[in-house]
């Protein structure tokens, strides 16, 4: 089995439970962007799942496009927050200009996103070349 797609299913599993956990446990309501980063992380746990077993290192050209399409919605959505020219971008529903959490300052929830669709990114290239 290769480790970077493994190292890949951890993250997207890590991801998911921790955005169910955040909703779910902590009851932070999901702001719309929000939705959008879960839309394209959730279903990597499954396909990443199902790639391991299988040992299918070809999941990368189908799993890139959506880590490169979360990742930018993880960016939209920090500038959201942080950026008060970008401020307004969401204006249904749960404000996304809102920050559940802030830890050292700037690690808020889209930045944990924003990792994670890193983190799968980079694997999914190492799997890539190591083919």
């Amino acid at each position: 089995m290769s480790k970077s797609l493994y190292f890949a299913w951890v993250v997207a599993l890590i991801a998911t439970l921790g955005s169910l956990y955040f909703s779910e446990v902590a009851h932070f309501i999901p702001c719309e962007l929000c939705w959008f980063q879960r839309i394209c992380m959730y279903p990597m746990t499954i396909i990443l799942g199902i790639a391991c077993f299988r040992n299918d290192r070809k999941i990368a050209y189908y799993v890139l496009p959506i880590t490169i399409i979360g990742g930018l919605f993880s960016i939209v959505h920090i500038l959201e927050q942080k950026v008060h020219a970008f401020a307004g971008i969401c204006k249904q529903g749960i404000p996304c200009s809102g920050e559940y959490i802030n830890w050292f300052g700037f690690v808020t929830i889209p930045m944990l996103a924003l990792c994670g669709f890193i983190l799968i990114t980079i694997s999914m290239i190492v799997t890539l070349r190591n083919r």
